[in-house]
């Protein structure tokens, strides 16, 4: 089969329109069942047990009660300044730490998380327990997702090592995604329209059954966005169907979950530097004619029993697919594709009994993604074609047991992971292979002083492979021409943490506290040393001791009548105890220094007040402190400090609301991230004063 026939059978499009025909078709049966069939027998208790089972994965992964630092952040929370952000911008303010941005300079588009200042490829992210980190690169692009936030249930944020999860390591903390339950949802749904600065507009419909007399319930939601992005030629498209059903017995759940999603974009992956965004902020120094186009697909079916009154066990099945490539002008236009696919299969088993809690898991998925370009004019015959393979095999156990007032608790993951390279059969150059097995225990203990007050202490060891960039010192394809410059696959070691996490939660029906000291200590941490590949992206190497160590407070207070006031904060000190930077004519050793992108300072804070029971009235601010853009602490590369503050007002006649949104009230002209190159620092943008309206009909 020759490159342009695969091609022609793994475009996006024919999928995405069967997968939102299949949704369409669903939803409307669904509602037609509902109507015909919907009676309130379903008893309380059947509903309970029912949500229960459902979330016996979630749970597993989440483990709320564990001895960490967490936060979870509702669908109520989400949907109260949501108008259609991707993931790291719905979480931005929500938790300590954490800190996002998106290249467009708006609020769709290709967006990115760091936490405690270490980037997304450092944190886990499930959903509903699957793993959607990509096993070569280690990150999740949300943006292949669009709308995704509108069919979450909640977003827990664990911040540190965290507990034991699927996929890719927990370093940096993970990001575990709840999909909308099918067995706690009322009947009905919504049409969401939005309307919003920078030619934005996103529509949306969703529709529940809730459960059905016959033990069946199913959800489905359609979307589509636009937006024209503040930067000039930075526009977004993206389309996204959710689909969810599952039959609900007295002791036995299957449910299957499919979503699809796809984007185009003209890219804006390059920052500016000062002198030019000072003239014009908008200036985005890529070509029209290098865009971006993707789609991603998840399946997953899954099996829940209940074993006895004390236990369960779930297992899901799972295929997770991305298609796409991106152009790139170099000396002439460059296509690069990239297709993938992963198969893979998780099982938990849960047992609880007077005060004692067990939970046993296990995950395996194989991977493959083919890596293959082609130079305009030429599109037939392509430069190279090669296959990263991987697979992942893990396993954990999780004990927690109740003596007297303290909570103990322990948990132990093994992970084996296997990187198998296939090169392009013109390359001369032998295939390589390279494995990984890792043992990651955690333990600590939770201590209740009184009833609303509690303080815990934990440890957690957790070591993370490189990803393939790592490995290919940035390069798509190995040949004879750079095998040699980019060596072996362990040019890049494993990087390891050490996360001491001590900390107090204090809550009353007035007040919530959550208080932590953290100390991450690495070894070997995989950092970026300032240069930058070919197309742009940073090379990393090892530094052989580091640390991040802080304090974190999140406080929720509801003390005032018809006020909510909630605020969280961070202060950290962070040092790279030494590296050598190679990268120039003479090497130059650093001592202690800062690392890149870490800001010492940041704290969010929201004050929202019911002026009437249908209208509510908010304002949050955000502020960061100043942070390097190179692990030099050089002050003539920094990202300055920036404060921005945002409004809204939510008015509600029944089941319809209507959301206006203003952000950036003082029009801050400063920087979401940036980097520095060749002494010149580049900075991508923050958007500008914007308003964005939200309609939602109920149905």
């Amino acid at each position: 089969m020759s490159v342009v026939d695969l091609i022609a059978r793994r475009r996006r499009a024919p999928t995405f329109a069967l997968a939102t025909s299949v949704i369409v078709a669903f939803a409307s049966a669904a509602q037609l069942a509902a109507q015909a069939t919907h009676t309130d027998t379903t008893s309380h208790a059947d509903s309970a047990r029912a949500r229960k089972l459902e979330r016996v994965m979630i749970s597993a992964v989440r483990e709320s009660s564990a001895p960490i630092s967490q936060k979870t952040v509702t669908q109520a929370e989400i949907q109260q300044h949501y108008f259609g952000q991707d993931i790291p911008l719905v979480l931005q303010g929500t938790t300590p730490s954490l800190t996002s941005y998106a290249e467009t300079g708006n609020y769709w588009g290709y967006s990115y998380i760091r936490l405690r200042g270490l980037d997304q490829s450092r944190i886990n992210i499930t959903l509903d327990g699957i793993p959607l980190n990509d096993p070569e690169d280690q990150v999740l692009y949300f943006a292949d997702f669009p709308d995704l936030a509108n069919s979450l249930q909640s977003i827990q944020v664990q911040r540190g090592v965290g507990t034991s999860s699927n996929g890719t390591a927990s370093y940096a903390g993970s990001i575990n995604m709840e999909t909308i339950s099918l067995t706690g949802s009322p009947r009905g749904g919504a049409v969401q329209l939005d309307g919003g600065s920078f030619g934005s507009r996103r529509a949306s419909v969703d529709y529940s059954t809730g459960p059905l007399a016959n033990h069946f319930a199913l959800y489905g939601r359609l979307s589509a966005l636009h937006t024209d992005g503040y930067r000039y030629h930075s526009g977004v498209e993206g389309r996204s169907g959710f689909l969810s059903g599952g039959y609900f017995g007295d002791r036995d759940i299957l449910k299957f979950t499919m979503i699809a999603g796809s984007m185009r974009d003209t890219m804006a992956y390059l920052a500016v530097p000062q002198a030019d965004l000072d003239t014009n902020r908008r200036i985005n120094p890529l070509s029209p004619r290098e865009r971006d186009g993707f789609g991603e697909r998840l399946a997953a079916l899954s099996y829940t029993r209940l074993l006895n009154a004390n236990s369960s066990l779930t297992t899901t099945l799972y295929r997770l697919s991305a298609t796409g490539d991106y152009d790139v002008l170099l000396d002439s236009l460059e296509t690069l594709h990239l297709d993938f696919v992963s198969y893979g299969v998780m099982s938990a088993w849960s047992y609880h009994r007077d005060g004692f809690k067990l939970d046993l898991g296990v995950n395996a998925d194989s991977y493959a993604r083919d890596h293959y370009a082609f130079m305009h004019p030429d599109v037939n015959n392509p430069l190279y074609f090669n296959t990263g393979h991987k697979q992942d095999q893990a396993g954990y156990a999780k004990i927690a047991y109740v003596l007297g007032r303290a909570t103990l608790f322990g948990d132990l993951q093994a992970r084996h992971a296997e990187f198998r390279y296939a090169p392009d059969v013109h390359a001369d150059i032998a295939g390589s292979s390279i494995s990984w097995s890792f043992l990651n225990p955690k333990a600590g203990v939770t201590y209740q002083l009184t009833r609303p007050l509690s303080v815990y202490a934990s440890y957690g060891k957790t070591t993370r492979e490189p990803a393939r960039t790592d490995m290919f010192a940035g390069f798509d394809n190995l040949d004879t021409s750079n095998v040699a410059f980019v060596g072996g696959l362990d040019r890049v070691k494993p990087e390891t943490v050490h996360d001491v996490e001590i900390g107090t939660n204090y809550r009353t029906p007035s007040l919530d506290i959550q208080a932590n000291l953290y100390s991450m200590d690495f070894r070997n941490e995989i950092a970026p040393i300032g240069a930058l590949s070919y197309i742009g992206s940073p090379l990393n190497k090892n530094v052989a001791a580091s640390y991040r160590r802080g304090v974190e407070a999140d406080v929720t207070y509801r003390g005032i009548p018809r006020w909510l006031l909630t605020g969280n904060a961070t202060e950290s000190v962070n040092r790279i105890r030494e590296y050598t930077d190679s990268t120039g004519d003479v090497p130059v050793t650093y001592h202690n220094v800062e690392p890149l992108l870490t800001p010492r300072f940041q704290s969010f804070g929201r004050a929202q007040f019911s002026a009437t029971q249908s209208i509510d009235l908010a304002m949050q601010a955000r502020y960061q402190s100043v942070a390097f853009l190179e692990n030099t602490s050089d002050r003539r590369y920094v990202l300055p400090p920036a404060f921005d503050m945002d409004a809204s007002i939510a008015w509600r006649i029944g089941h319809n609301e209507l959301l206006v949104r203003a952000n950036n009230l003082t029009n801050s002209r400063k920087y979401g991230s940036g980097y520095a190159s060749d002494g010149v620092s580049y900075y991508f943008v923050l958007p500008p004063r914007n308003v964005f309206v939200t309609l939602k009909i109920g149905i």
